[in-house]
């Protein structure tokens, strides 16, 4: 596809200047005029609208088609979510009017959607009480880790290690190493493919701040074993962290607070309703039992007992600030009319839909792909391209091979743990029809890796570029257009 700049054609032009009738007396100095003409194209208004039309064709996105990515779903968000969030009332208001005076009282609303919000997610994990404060959910990562941090410092215990299993999401490592600890990794049961507790008990010792828990984890299998492991934890004073990310699979069906979870993260942009990609917007709120309430950042939303709302900042053994103002407002006011719009039951329908539509397409292709682990899923399934490796196509071919099928590819080579692994999640959202065309998709291509696999090496073939070297795409951009 052409840049706009060689469409140009000299002497068209997009616009006409009506003939200026007021006198005009300005003298620009020579040395700050052009000597040559700038390389600006020359087209038509038509030229132009349909070169930008055809480029936001090139777009692939959720209103445009099945998003299988698994563990950091993009998945559809309802209109009526982004009508809220446009409301004028709500979008035009400043975040430092709360703090001005007498601005609180003009704020009344917003204040009150974050204080309900705040209780629809304790009701909703069952902890005492959230932060809405977190940008991302890494971010509401690090915030869990600083609070687990600020607690066992207020006890006076000198702890140093967190323990996250080698299935859990990759950002947790992170989170739990630049909040001070070091990480240890606790080993996958390869019969169960979920936390190996022998393995967890043979490691956890009074060192042991925390253990993170991703359940249902990265193979999107559930844990079944997590009051155990709580039970484990707390008889060495460590707290248990559960990374929400994956909540869709199981709202209204388990609560982590009833699993004796101590710090709980949410990613309100994956599970409800805001489509999360390309960094943002995201918001990752953190829920936490009684004991771990008095460190949460500042400032909080407090009801007075007049049923008016204000901003709190007096919590002595708060860890502080961790974002601007108030979190991302409006990613919290599209889950706020989200979690209203469904209530409990629809709440409880979303993760039996998203688990059943996994299973579907785990089932439906379990005789053309390697499935590392047959067993019910959650929300999301893993395979293997193995069998396909046997004709030398991997994980990555069958992801092109989905491009020129008209698919987003799905998560390839993670978890790590599953060799060529390919990570689907159909989310609740999709229909059969298009979940069906997406498994006769896969299976076409399983047929050609094995009938004529060069092919498939190939692809994608159907757009502008082909193959490119994804790693200087990424860190060596080079948008620019020079013209001779």
């Amino acid at each position: 596809m052409s840049v706009i700049f060689e469409k140009s054609i000299k002497g068209r032009k997009g616009i006409t200047l009506p003939k200026n009738d007021v006198p005009v007396d300005v003298s620009i100095p020579q040395k700050y005029k052009r000597e040559d003409e700038p390389p600006l194209c020359e087209l038509s208004e038509l030229d132009v609208v349909r070169h930008f039309t055809a480029l936001s064709t090139k777009n692939y996105g959720v209103d445009t088609g099945l998003y299988p990515l698994g563990s950091c779903t993009m998945k559809y968000n309802p209109k009526f979510c982004e009508k809220i969030a446009a409301m004028e009332g709500f979008s035009n208001l400043h975040p430092l009017l709360p703090q001005l005076k007498r601005g609180g009282m003009l704020t009344q609303g917003a204040l009150a959607v974050l204080h309900e919000l705040e209780a629809q997610l304790c009701e909703i994990t069952a902890m005492d009480a959230f932060t809405l404060h977190p940008l991302a959910g890494a971010h509401g990562e690090l915030t869990g880790m600083m609070l687990i941090a600020a607690y066992h410092k207020n006890k006076g215990n000198s702890k140093n290690e967190v323990l996250i299993p080698d299935e859990a999401h990759g950002t947790n490592p992170s989170s739990a190493a630049i909040a001070g600890y070091k990480v240890r990794s606790i080993p996958t049961d390869p019969e169960t493919g979920t936390l190996d507790i022998k393995a967890l008990q043979s490691i956890i010792s009074h060192n042991t701040a925390a253990i993170m828990l991703t359940n249902p984890n990265t193979l999107g299998l559930f844990n079944s074993d997590v009051k155990k492991i709580a039970q484990i934890a707390h008889s060495f004073d460590a707290l248990l962290y559960y990374d929400g990310a994956n909540l869709n699979a199981i709202m209204g069906k388990f609560r982590p607070g009833d699993a004796d979870f101590d710090v709980v993260h949410l990613n309100l942009h994956k599970t409800f309703a805001t489509p999360h990609g390309g960094g943002g917007p995201g918001s990752g709120p953190v829920g936490v039992k009684k004991h771990l309430e008095p460190f949460l950042p500042i400032s909080r939303i407090a009801k007075r007992s007049d049923g008016s709302y204000a901003l709190d900042y007096d919590h002595p053994k708060s860890i502080g600030y961790i974002a601007p103002f108030y979190g991302n407002f409006e990613v919290c006011l599209k889950a706020y009319a989200y979690i209203l719009l469904l209530g409990k039951n629809g709440l409880s329908q979303v993760s039996e839909t998203a688990v059943l539509n996994a299973n579907y397409i785990m089932h439906s292709l379990k005789d053309h792909y390697h499935i590392p682990f047959l067993k019910t899923c959650m929300h999301e399934c893993v395979l293997s391209a193995k069998k396909q490796m046997e004709h030398g196509v991997r994980a990555v071919d069958i992801a092109k091979g989905l491009i020129d099928r008209g698919f987003h590819p799905p998560t390839v080579y993670f978890p790590l743990i599953v060799k060529e692994a390919l990570m689907i999640e159909p989310t609740e959202t999709e229909s059969k029809e298009m979940i069906d065309s997406f498994i006769e998709a896969m299976i076409s291509i399983s047929k050609e890796a094995q009938e004529n696999p060069e092919t498939l090496k190939e692809a994608p073939v159907s757009t502008p570029v082909g193959r490119l070297d994804e790693t200087k795409a990424a860190k060596e951009m080079d948008i620019a257009y020079l013209s001779d």
